[in-house]
């Protein structure tokens, strides 16, 4: 008899009737830390990774429910952790990082959710995120590493400096240890006399495709901010890739059922049955086209010249104002927000959704 193995069978399983006691808080990067959770009663957490818990939490003006992802993973049962971070208008957040210690009990809901990769077997994984968008990334990797087999995953995380990289060196870690994980970072600036060998400026098409080569064959999970979610999106779609294998996190917390629903993506996509018209103001001249084609491919059609680069909007070198309507522009990088507020697009990597008007 092996007398070292332990029986899981006996052990109950944690639901939602049972208050969570909180027994270690472990800071992470500035105004981010880890809580890991037990049960009392000693029972087990069974849930998917990629899953979230919703918690009940005492702040002064009265209890409010936030939804956290967990960071840790099932094939570590005897505890759960979340990892949360908080931004200047955290209420809830704020309070954990205040208030929450080891022996505080609170009250949860969950798990919930369907963004896991359990739910679509694949042999090659994408997880793409920004900030705390990491910690579902997280779980489902720990999870695939205790497997014990050998995983094919790009994981590509994206922060503002190196020094806000959560599970850095975890991640790193697993990567010296799992030859199919590849770990790449991303940072819009690098630290003061500190040296960055990593990418560095926002994620974009020619980053996906030095990272991995073979994006076209992963399944994408993607998380953070939406804004963040939506130049993902744009970037794939884009390089033509099959948004059926797209997906990406959203919280819905539990009220009668256990499970989130997955929800529809409300993206505007370019579609070549739509006809679309470019009036160019300088020119008197009038072209009409679809939604499928670029300003610039419509420029050139018409007889009309402006300067252009690379075609993959990072040079900068094809912006126009546009005067009138509205376009659909995915960039990598070759134009600022505040030209785009000014009314300047690429026209290398716009396409016109509908009538527009440009000065040209």
């Amino acid at each position: 008899m092996n007398t070292t193995a332990t029986d899981f069978s006996r052990f109950a399983t944690w639901n939602e009737t049972e208050l969570l006691e909180c027994v270690s808080v472990l800071p992470e990067v500035l105004n981010t830390a880890t809580f890991t959770f037990r049960a009392p009663s000693g029972a087990l957490f069974d849930f998917q990774p990629g899953q979230f818990l919703t918690l009940e939490l005492p702040v002064p003006s009265g209890v409010v429910h936030r939804t956290y992802t967990i960071s840790s993973s099932p094939s570590r049962p005897r505890s759960i952790s979340i990892t949360v971070k908080a931004q200047p208008d955290s209420i809830g957040t704020r309070w954990m990082l205040d208030h929450l210690t080891p022996g505080t009990k609170l009250k949860a809901m969950g798990p919930a959710g369907q963004f896991t990769h359990l739910n679509y077997a694949s042999d090659k994984y994408l997880f793409i995120s920004a900030g705390t968008g990491i910690t579902p990334m997280m779980s489902m990797t720990t999870w695939m590493f205790d497997h014990g087999s050998e995983p094919d995953i790009v994981f590509v995380n994206c922060t503002r400096r190196p020094s806000e990289i959560i599970f850095r060196s975890q991640l790193e870690l697993m990567a010296t240890r799992l030859p199919g994980l590849s770990v790449r970072w991303v940072v819009e600036e690098a630290e003061r006399f500190e040296p960055w060998t990593g990418f560095k400026g926002r994620f974009n098409q020619l980053m996906l495709g030095l990272m991995a080569t073979d994006y076209l064959e992963r399944e994408v999970f993607c998380c953070g901010p939406e804004p963040f979610m939506h130049s993902v999106r744009d970037a794939l779609a884009g390089l033509g890739f099959d948004m059926d294998h797209y997906h990406q996190e959203s919280f819905h917390a539990p009220l009668v059922e256990t499970v989130a629903e997955i929800p529809e993506l409300d993206d505007v996509t370019p579609d070549a049955e739509v006809d679309a018209k470019i009036i160019f103001a300088q020119s008197d001249r009038t072209a009409q086209c679809t939604q499928n084609d670029t300003v610039l491919a419509v420029t050139r059609g018409a007889g009309l010249n402006i300067p252009s680069g690379c075609t993959f909007g990072v040079c900068g070198t094809c912006k126009i104002k546009k005067l009138e309507g509205e376009v659909h522009m995915v960039h990598n990088g070759g134009i600022s927000e505040d030209d785009i507020e000014a009314g300047y697009i690429l026209a290398c990597c716009s396409y016109p959704m509908g009538s527009i008007t440009v000065d040209v």
